[in-house]
């Protein structure tokens, strides 16, 4: 029946509504720090079996083929992209960007609680107490956390995420902090909660915490900004297409309900 075709092609406007929503938000981040594109992956769904394959004909020989009729499609999940993204050197001292694998460690409120987030953004500034935060100077501090003098008039950041100042009148550099990185088996299970900070879930694993250049870490670039891994082209290309098949399963739709019609002015004589 048409009305098959209707569930079907309703459930692919669905679908392709969740993926336009996703494109449109990748493309809405292109220029947000640290940003990951993320992607939507589709399943199908349960089939009408009418006919199994293999069951013997007449001649009790196998069928090669059955009769199946799909019920349409959903969209199963959607998938972070930890590619990394381009660099813009900004000689910001406190603007930082992760070579590698690893997560800058935050502290925030979630839910009333205060917990650990993590970030690929690393435009980070200082608060009026001194204290290295992420963003703004209302921001979530950063973890483990770094203060830095008030008289400080030069921060250098090591590869390895030692943190230096010179103060005021010195001539020498003193180690003030070190930076730690956190690392995820499954980094694509974080949890996204904007503000550019991700949360831990059963699916990401336990973070394993370190020092940069070490376990896996990455190394620390000061001076620079990780820019977010949005392929313009390419999301331009998917938001074309996520029309075009929009427009199809329409299609789709007024096909099925003109056969419906039809049927349905049919007279018995």
């Amino acid at each position: 029946m048409a009305v098959t075709a209707l569930n079907a092609a309703a459930s692919g406007m669905r679908a392709l509504d969740e993926k336009l929503n996703v494109v449109a938000n990748n493309l809405a981040n292109i220029n947000t720090e640290g940003f990951k594109r993320s992607r939507v992956n589709f399943e199908d769904l349960l089939y009408q079996v009418k006919r199994e394959p293999g069951l013997r004909n007449v001649e009790q020989e196998p069928i090669p083929h059955g009769l199946l009729v799909g019920t349409g499609v959903k969209v199963s999940g959607t998938q972070l992209n930890f590619s990394p993204g381009s660099v813009d050197p900004t000689d910001r001292p406190l603007d930082w960007m992760i070579e590698g694998e690893g997560f800058f460690q935050v502290s925030t409120v979630q839910d009333g609680d205060q917990t650990i987030a993590y970030s690929r953004a690393g435009n980070f500034a200082r608060n009026s107490e001194g204290n290295i935060v992420l963003g703004s100077s209302d921001g979530p501090i950063l973890e483990p956390p770094i203060t830095l003098p008030n008289d400080t008039i030069e921060t250098v950041i090591g590869a390895n995420g030692e943190v230096s100042v010179r103060q005021q009148g010195a001539q020498t550099l003193n180690i003030v902090g070190q930076i730690e990185l956190a690392r995820f088996v499954n980094p694509e299970g974080l949890k996204q909660i904007g503000r550019n900070l991700y949360l831990e879930t059963d699916a990401s694993g336990v973070p394993v915490t370190g020092v940069p250049q070490t376990d896996g870490m990455g190394s620390i670039r000061q001076g620079q900004l990780e820019k977010s891994n949005v392929d313009p082209v390419r999301e331009l290309i998917d938001l074309i297409t996520t029309q075009r098949a929009f427009e199809l399963n329409s299609q789709s739709i007024q096909s099925a309900d003109e056969t419906l019609q039809i049927v349905s002015n049919l007279r018995r004589f």
